[in-house]
């Protein structure tokens, strides 16, 4: 019910407060996350005080507010997403061991692919995924490779509203790496993100085949060697896949293609 002059509901402002924080960003000043959430300082350090009553946000001395502990602990407690990484960590670790470099795990959300969880190691190449970060699809190995292997529904609307704002990529082009990467069981995108690097991803398909996320490697374009990565990749991404068990009708993996 919404019960202010804008119009939005308690749970609205209440989402923006939370959300206002950026990326890498542990603390702000109240007013600053009121002004990141479009809200009164008023509105917000009320809700602010209501929420750290929870253990939601902290309000700190001088108007800090952070994050709260309880907030990490319910968005862990039974994420779909909790299972996923468990169950992909050990292969993570072995791809991370074989090849010395970034290992990342990731999931699709419509015109979006979420990180939800990353291994780096020092000396391994520029990484820009970050856990709990987002990248569109069509910059992503694993944007790609998720969206390659959507129903054709998803892939039809997903492509009927895209649009690069950089200009560097039409739709026709678009359609044809989702092809690509169908035929060939992976996706490869080289000095997009960073001019240096390669990024392959490939698909982790439950016991429906269905791409429930996708698990890739950021390599420097001079150690570049496909032939080596891709039967690592697709060996664990299927001992992933059967981990997992059973799919779960409701809140179990898989990749949402609302936009």
């Amino acid at each position: 019910m919404a019960n202010s002059n804008s119009g939005d509901s308690v749970v609205d402002r209440v989402l923006r407060l939370i959300a206002a924080f950026p990326e890498g960003v542990t603390s702000l000043q109240l007013s600053e996350l009121a002004a990141r959430a479009q809200l009164p300082v008023t509105t917000a350090h009320r809700l602010a005080r209501q929420l750290a009553g929870h253990g939601l946000l902290d309000v700190g001395p001088g108007g800090s507010v952070s994050l709260g502990l309880r907030l990490w602990e319910l968005a862990n407690r039974s994420s779909p997403t909790l299972e996923l990484r468990q169950a992909a960590l050990p292969f993570m670790e072995d791809i991370q061991q074989v090849l010395n470099q970034n290992v990342n795990l990731a999931v699709l959300d419509g015109a979006e692919v979420l990180f939800v969880e990353r291994l780096s190691r020092r000396g391994s190449a520029v990484n820009r995924a970050q856990v709990a970060g987002r990248m569109p699809v069509h910059v992503s190995s694993a944007g790609l490779v998720l969206m390659a292997n959507q129903p054709a529904t998803v892939q039809a609307e997903y492509l009927g509203a895209f649009s690069d704002p950089a200009g560097r990529l039409a739709p026709a082009e678009l359609r044809a790496l989702l092809g690509e990467a169908v035929r060939q069981g992976y996706a490869q995108l080289a000095g997009v993100v960073d001019a240096d690097t390669w990024g392959i991803a490939v698909p982790v398909l439950d016991r429906r085949k269905r791409a429930v996320a996708a698990l890739g490697v950021v390599v420097p374009l001079r150690e570049m060697r496909l032939q080596a990565l891709i039967p690592a990749l697709q060996t664990a991404a299927r001992g992933i896949g059967r981990r997992l068990g059973e799919p779960r009708e409701a809140g179990g993996f898989h990749s949402t293609g609302s936009m």
